[in-house]
């Protein structure tokens, strides 16, 4: 790529070259203009690895540890880093444009995106998404913030209205996108697919044009949300520059209209023009060709940091009588579901296909010098396993072919084979496949592999379609979903439930098991208001029906002789994805029975969780060692047993607050759609601010974590810098300094938050705010000094909606510093005179 004149090719576009500019080509890529050399740019999910432009049969990418585990690090020189990988990745995929990092605030648990986003707090999230883009831009690669703004539940997600008051949009929903473009001006942001008051956010000018451009004086590119615009004039003049996916609904020759009848100003349809072409520009010196090949890297280096970011996130939440670390020479029995799966990341956007993962037995079997063993527990799962990668080719192989077929099975033996693929996984989001000899959106695939169970008994198939699907296993039909389909949730919430059957199988007997799919057009389901994506999807798994009580029984009885006992927990991405909203916040049935069951008979188990959300933990006073592990990404089994056994000094604290029960929530009267909006009643009470207000005790408080090791903190030093020559009063910076010791016998990372207590006036305020934080690593006894700076006028200001403007009131306000255990050091300052702002 050449860099392009832009004001000079505005001149030499035509109408119709402008317009096609203003929406994508197709699912990843912007519309090129070859006469003028203006190339086609590629875009890839996004929040925690780069996918490239493939949803199925991809080539695997580096995944990162959910975004919720990001924030647990509360490391901003991690996220740097991890941003520069994640940069590079995108150059190996051949990719301009990330879509992420996702900063929207957790105000609910059941959010089902809500392990996309770092935290529930605006200072945390938008501080880290600010390094993270840093580190990403540093190599030339577009960052996108995402989803601007109040895109905070699944629930009529394209269809709801965030009703929120001015100052919780502001001091909550708008304070992420703020800061992390104070760190970094990302390239790119992303529109929510929500209304926020009555308008789409893709048309809100008063989001777009009057606060994001005009007011923070930001000049990237604002794309749509895929399928997330929703006219082409109002659209075009509040500023959305870029409509995605191709091909277009909204502009094409219906835009061309709206600027020959005056309903959009060519000088409107220029400044999209202009912001697109400008970040042709911006990644120009990356030399990323169009069409580039997609590559993997999977370095050493790498995994070493994907594994060190995994250790990070993980919160020691309880560790009485120090029961961690674990002893590596002694035996250890692993209980329950996710100790065997790799749950690395949730569904939808988020998902990707790895290089490799690390289940978290692997990772305990690797460290452990003693015996490990494994009993399951109970089953978690929303639907039956992925029979896949327990089937075999007729070659041997793991896994099943993937045949393509124009015609439907019953042409008959004699139609030909459009494509055949070797895959292990047995589930597949279609939306990108393609094949020049597929004659249309319907086709047909046979799936067909070998299962030889280990077990004599009956045995349950399951089948979840886009489409149309039978499942057959030795010639007999055992699950048929091709009449009389319900909706689901699975492929965001385009999908049929599973439907399932049953079969009596012997061990050691091999079956030949026959999957015969149908793509989405030949459904009879009714999918009218429901996005589509491409031309469907498939799963199909089984698994041996087992007696909850029974695994639960020999659990038990196992871990009352066990020396070390480890239960893995928690949910997977059929549990947390996009498209749908959990509807509470316990963990799969039987899981909450198994850990209290195991608890009574060895006090001593340690529990470990994985979810990117809050779970309830009824058995919490019971346990003496809770885990909080998120999903880890590619090293996730690794990073887990690193801290289990003390190789890695956990300093990981809670981004989230995690309350004992939902009705805790305070957005639980108030969560999903009703009528088509949903109203923000909880205002800036949101995480924390509700939980202290209240005085509601969570099981566990956004800030928690504990170490292996014991800190202090003293000294507490607090300077202003009066200059009125460089500063306002209302903007010079607050320098907070304090000595931090580590006071016990191992290495290890204190993070010391800053919190402000603001004075008490008219105006309702939460209790205190979190305004810095900065981790520090160190050697036992070793004293540093930590300084943390927040800038008076964001340390202090509330959003005042008469005036329409930032305030920071006059009075003394109070310094709260804050790190693991209950020390608390005070110290106050002075705001000598109320003053008002605008601005980024």
């Amino acid at each position: 790529m050449a860099r392009i004149d832009v004001e000079k090719a505005i001149e030499e576009l035509t109408l119709g070259e402008k317009v096609a500019l203003t929406a994508g080509r197709d699912f990843w890529h912007t519309a090129p203009i070859p006469r003028l050399h203006i190339p086609s740019l590629r875009m890839s999910d996004g929040p925690n690895g780069v996918r490239g432009t493939r949803f199925f049969n991809g080539i695997p990418a580096a995944c990162f540890p959910c975004a919720t585990a990001l924030g647990a690090t509360w490391d901003t020189e991690l996220l740097s880093q991890v941003g520069e990988l994640m940069g590079e990745e995108a150059i190996a995929k051949g990719t301009h444009i990330v879509l992420g990092p996702t900063i929207n605030i957790q105000r609910s648990p059941l959010g089902g995106r809500g392990f996309e986003s770092f935290s529930e707090d605006g200072v945390l999230s938008g501080t880290l998404a600010g390094h993270f883009c840093k580190g990403m831009q540093a190599k030339g690669v577009a960052a996108t913030l995402k989803h601007f703004v109040c895109n905070d539940q699944e629930h009529e997600r394209m269809a709801v209205s965030s009703i929120v008051t001015e100052r919780a949009l502001r001091e909550i929903y708008l304070l992420p996108f703020q800061l992390a473009l104070r760190i970094c001006r990302s390239a790119c942001i992303m529109t929510a697919y929500n209304k926020i008051n009555g308008t789409h956010v893709s048309e809100n000018e008063a989001i777009i044009d009057d606060i994001l451009r005009k007011e923070w004086g930001w000049a990237g590119v604002v794309m749509s949300d895929w399928f997330g615009t929703y006219s082409t004039s109002d659209a075009i003049n509040a500023g959305l520059d870029i409509e995605m996916p191709g091909k277009t609904r909204w502009r094409g020759e219906a835009l061309a209209h709206a600027v020959s009848s005056n309903k959009v100003a060519q000088f409107k349809l220029d400044e999209r023009v202009r912001n697109i072409l400008n970040l042709v520009n911006w990644v120009e010196p990356l030399g990323i060709p169009e069409g580039a090949p997609e590559k993997a890297l999977n370095r050493p280096q790498d995994q070493a940091l994907m594994r060190r970011t995994a250790a990070e996130s993980v919160v020691l939440l309880k560790n009485e009588n120090n029961v961690l670390p674990l002893k590596k020479d002694g035996s250890v029995l692993a209980i329950g579901p996710n100790a065997r799966i790799t749950s690395y990341c949730g569904g939808g956007s988020a998902s990707l296909a790895p290089y490799y993962t690390v289940t978290p037995l692997d990772g305990v079997s690797a460290k452990s010098k003693g015996d490990v063993k494994f009993t399951q527990g109970v089953y978690s799962h929303k639907e039956l396993p992925l029979l896949g990668p327990l089937m075999k080719t007729a070659d041997g192989k793991t896994g099943f072919t993937f045949k393509v077929y124009n015609e439907p099975p019953s042409a008959g033996p004699d139609r030909g084979i459009v494509d055949e693929l070797h895959l292990v996984g047995s589930t597949g989001f279609l939306m990108d496949y393609v094949n020049p000899k597929i004659k249309s959106m319907t086709f047909y695939v046979d799936m067909e592999g070998f299962f030889t169970p280990e077990e004599d008994g009956l045995y349950d198939f399951g089948v979840t379609v886009v489409g149309t699907g039978r499942l057959l296993v030795d010639g007999e039909v055992v699950v048929d979903n091709t009449k009389n389909q319900k909706q689901g949730s699975a492929f965001f919430g385009t999908a049929t439930v599973e439907e399932r059957g049953v079969k009596e199988l012997k061990a050691g007997q091999t079956y030949r098991v026959l999957f015969e799919f149908g793509s989405a057009p030949t459904s009879d389901l009714d999918t009218r208001g429901i996005v589509a994506f491409g031309p469907g999807g498939f799963r199909f798994g089984g698994s041996r029906r087992v007696g909850q009580e029974e695994l639960i029984a020999t659990a038990v009885e196992r871990a009352s002789a066990a020396e070390q006992v480890v239960i893995f927990a928690g949910l997977t991405s059929e549990w947390e994805t996009e498209g749908y909203d959990r509807d509470h916040m316990d963990l799969p049935p039987g899981s909450d029975e198994l850990i209290s069951r195991v608890l009574a008979a060895n006090r001593n188990a340690v529990v470990v969780i994985q979810s990117g959300t809050p779970v309830t933990m009824p058995w919490a006073k019971d346990a003496r060692a809770v885990v909080q592990a998120w999903f880890g990404g590619n090293e996730c089994g690794n990073g887990i047993a690193d801290v289990l056994y003390g190789d890695v000094n956990p300093s990981a604290k809670l981004p989230i607050t995690f309350p004992r029960r939902l009705q805790d929530n305070p957005s639980y009267i108030n969560f999903r759609s009703e009528r088509g909006r949903v109203l923000y009643g909880e205002d800036i009470y949101v995480g924390y601010r509700f939980f202290e207000k209240s005085d509601v005790a969570p099981v566990f408080p956004f800030g928690h974590g504990l170490s292996y090791t014991s800190f202090s903190r003293s000294n507490l030093r607090i300077s202003t810098v009066p200059e009125r020559s460089k500063y306002s009063e209302a903007g010079e910076p607050i320098t907070t300094e304090v000595t931090v010791t580590n006071t016990g016998s191992m290495a290890g990372a204190e993070i010391v938050q800053l919190w402000i207590i603001p004075p008490s006036t008219d105006v309702n305020r939460p209790v205190r705010e979190l305004k810095a934080f900065q981790k520090v690593f160190l050697q036992p006894g070793e004293s540093k000094t930590v300084q943390l700076v927040a800038e008076k006028k964001l340390a202090t200001s509330w959003w005042d909606e008469e005036r329409e403007q930032w305030i920071s009131e006059k009075g003394r306000y109070h310094v709260l510093v804050t790190g693991t255990g209950a020390e608390e050091l005070r110290g106050e300052f002075e705001v000598g005179k109320t003053r008002f702002w605008l601005g980024l």
